[in-house]
């Protein structure tokens, strides 16, 4: 019996997807190709005053007010006539809107950059455009694409993971943009796979549980235990503690890692989830990882489920090419189509059972090791 649940709203979703993509490219068809050129070469002047506006928290001042320049500098700690200026740019390009001459409200676009939204992605925007992503892309992705290596690496000088642990202030930051990934997504990963049919989930690489707490809501007879380094599982346990949830009381955490030991599956009721985990290695470590999995389910029947962006074997749309960049700036992963997750899965182990679509970007791989 299929995992998959909704399949109607999903195929209407990816249609839709599929419209979105075609009428992103009218500008590439109605614009002269130098002007178009200029335009793309300078967008990053886009994103920089974006991440000055999330650095400065202007949302979050506005609120739900209608605030002159001047009001929102004094709270910004910040010059009037620059902000205005950055305002003005922001707000041309749909983010904010100028009510009035140098009077500025929120709208659609700028709500999810204030912090106390439920749909806020303040942190990925201040996460992409930190110094510890943005000078990979400036001074490091040329020398990467000419020579090899990683970007972030000939940055940094160490791989991404390793610089978090060493900097817990970027560790914190990159982990609230993760969890905010969500308001990207929506919640369709707990909506549109039966979750139900299993009794435990196994959420291995979950940071602070937030992907198995909304799964939790919507199944009460299941139970999550997320696997993770031990400062997140630490960082998780302080986050969580004193809350009133529920769903929190079969939410559990337990120090573990994706190449080392993980805990055991006892039946063909366990279901491990590997989130957005495996684009960020590269295809040996995958292997390796993934093997460590099947070795947990043993011959318990237990199933893997990998939820990740499966890239098209051609014609990529852009989505699915940022993201594959953002792995080749700061990771030695990638993403994958079918068949290169196919070929992984047949050097670990392990067999694909189905592919779940999701009313979101990714797709949840249902694996299971090889009898």
């Amino acid at each position: 019996m299929s995992l998959q649940k909704n399949a109607g709203a999903v195929r209407r979703f990816a249609g839709l997807m599929k419209f979105s993509a075609w009428l992103q490219k009218i500008p590439d068809r109605l614009t002269p190709a130098p002007f178009r050129l200029m335009q793309l070469g300078s967008a990053f002047w886009q994103s920089r005053v974006l991440y000055v506006a999330a650095r400065l928290n202007i949302a979050g001042i506005l609120a739900d007010e209608r605030l002159d320049v001047d009001r929102i500098a004094a709270r910004a700690s910040a010059q009037p006539d620059a902000l205005y200026r950055v305002l003005r740019m922001l707000a041309a390009m749909g983010v904010f809107e100028e009510v009035s001459p140098r009077v500025f409200a929120n709208n659609r676009l700028s709500a999810p950059l204030r912090p106390d939204t439920p749909d806020s992605v303040q942190a990925m925007i201040l996460m992409h455009n930190a110094d510890e992503m943005s000078r990979p892309w400036y001074e490091h992705l040329e020398k990467s694409v000419r020579e090899g290596g990683v970007p972030f690496v000939h940055a940094h000088g160490r791989e991404l993971y390793d610089y978090m642990d060493e900097h817990p202030e970027f560790d914190a930051l990159f982990a609230r943009a993760m969890d905010s990934v969500e308001a990207l997504s929506g919640d369709s990963f707990a909506r549109d796979f039966d979750w139900g049919r299993f009794a435990r989930l196994i959420d291995v690489g979950g940071s602070k549980g937030s992907k198995s707490l909304t799964i939790l809501k919507r199944h009460s007879r299941l139970n999550a235990l997320v696997v993770d380094r031990a400062q997140v599982v630490h960082a998780a346990q302080r986050y969580w503690a004193g809350r009133e949830e529920p769903a929190l009381a079969r939410l559990s955490f337990q120090v573990g890692d994706l190449f080392g030991e993980l805990p055991k599956a006892t039946s063909d009721r366990d279901l491990y989830l590997l989130g957005g985990v495996l684009h960020g290695f590269d295809d040996e470590a995958c292997v390796k990882g993934l093997a460590s999995v099947a070795c947990a389910c043993g011959g318990t029947g237990a199933r893997i489920a990998i939820m990740e962006l499966v890239m098209a074997e051609r014609g990529a749309d852009f989505a699915g090419s940022a993201f594959d960049m953002q792995m080749f700036m700061g990771t030695r992963g990638r993403e994958r189509t079918l068949g290169e997750w196919i070929r992984l899965f047949e050097r670990s182990g392990l067999a694909l059972e189905e592919r779940i679509s999701l009313q979101s970007f990714a797709k949840i791989l249902v694996v299971k090791p090889k009898q």
